[in-house]
């Protein structure tokens, strides 16, 4: 009961990061013919940074779901939100200390997958 329940929301999160990461790759596309391939893989590892975190939340948030369920729903909720953020801040950390980035199109990049999600309504009708 509980799958059935969850199934919408899952594919409507699942649609929304692969929006996400379409826009990430245009987004490295585009610098790669602009700045080069050094701005294009800066832009594409600011785009993995926002998107890997939103995903792995995704597997955490709806997990269960239900009146039944609503204790676990929000413990899965609070477990996965914590641990956006813990990856959110160690895929920072590994990306600026082990590569050379190109600050520009890595946290532009960042950023304009973040927006996306801010946008996706306007190109997700129910």
């Amino acid at each position: 009961m509980t799958d059935k329940l969850a199934s919408p929301y899952r594919l409507a999160v699942l649609k929304l990061i692969c929006l996400q990461g379409v826009v990430a790759l245009v987004a490295a596309v585009i610098i790669f013919f602009s700045s080069g391939a050094n701005a294009s893989l800066s832009s594409l590892a600011g785009g993995i940074v926002a998107v890997l975190p939103h995903f792995v939340f995704a597997l955490y948030a709806f997990r269960y779901m239900g009146a039944s369920r609503a204790n676990q729903a929000y413990a899965s909720l609070k477990r996965g939100n914590g641990l956006k953020f813990m990856l959110t801040i160690v895929l920072f950390a590994l990306v600026l200390k082990h590569f050379p980035v190109i600050l520009l199109p890595f946290f532009s990049t960042y950023i304009l997958a973040l927006f996306t999600g801010l946008f996706a309504p306007v190109f997700f009708k129910h």
